[in-house]
């Protein structure tokens, strides 16, 4: 009768063993988030009463 219960503690020895506390990794995901700005172009001011100047003209 001894020997049962030494088998039976053992096995209880062992299937609390097993359960014990694991140390798990947890993975946190990182969003990244972009903020993305419209891009602007910025026309320059033409003036449309100036006169077209010839650059290939020879003075």
């Amino acid at each position: 009768m001894k020997k049962v219960f030494a088998i039976f503690a053992i096995a209880g020895l062992i299937a609390t063993a097993s359960c014990g506390n694991k140390t798990t990794e947890e993975t946190v995901e990182e969003t990244v988030v972009v903020e993305e700005t419209p891009v602007v172009e910025e026309v320059p001011a033409v003036d449309t009463a100036a006169v077209a100047a010839d650059t290939t003209a020879v003075q």
